[in-house]
């Protein structure tokens, strides 16, 4: 399973959603589809844009973790 830290780091950088949204070039539905984990893909240019505008990297954002049986 694939978690997504978007909020997490978005907290730490002190930057809301519509701001982030508009730096990086997605609607900020998309943008909560993203924070949310809803999301079944995400383009590498767009977590590309994420990490520019965070100063991050995509491990920051994105964590796998074993799913239990």
């Amino acid at each position: 399973m694939i978690i997504v830290n978007l909020d997490v780091i978005m907290a730490k950088r002190k930057i809301s959603s519509n701001e982030l949204a508009e730096i990086v070039g997605i609607t900020p539905a998309n943008l909560s589809i993203l924070k949310t984990g809803k999301a079944k893909a995400i383009r590498f240019s767009t977590l590309d844009k994420l990490c520019e505008a965070l100063d991050c990297q995509p491990a920051d954002i994105l964590e796998y973790s074993p799913e239990k049986e």
